[in-house]
Formats: C-alpha cells, sequence, structure tokens
C-alpha cells in the first residue's frame, strides 16, 4: 500500500463519521463536510490503487 491509499482511506473513514455525526446532530454543514471528505478520500484512495499498480 502506498501513502495515497492509506490517507485516501483514512480520509474516507473521517469522512464517514463527520456525516454520521452531523446527521444525528441535525447539523447539515458537518454532515456535508462528511460527505465532501469521503469523497475526497475515495477519489484519493482509488488514486493510489492505480500508481499502485502502474509502480508494479
Amino acid at each position: 500500500m502506498n501513502n495515497d491509499q492509506v490517507e485516501g482511506r483514512i480520509d474516507t473513514a473521517k469522512g464517514k463519521v463527520k456525516k454520521a455525526v452531523g446527521k444525528a446532530v441535525g447539523n447539515k454543514k458537518l454532515e456535508k463536510e462528511g460527505v465532501d471528505e469521503s469523497a475526497h478520500g475515495k477519489a484519493r484512495a482509488k488514486f493510489g490503487d492505480v500508481m499502485n499498480v502502474i509502480e508494479k
């Protein structure tokens, strides 16, 4: 696993937590931030996956 894969998966997890907390407390801004961070994390992890294949 490369750095982009790890960081992307961490960002995805943090985003999911933010989304859940935002939804639980009724904070739409926090919920939106969670969705955005999760999407960014998924994209970064996918980039890392591609780079990992290219490096092999």
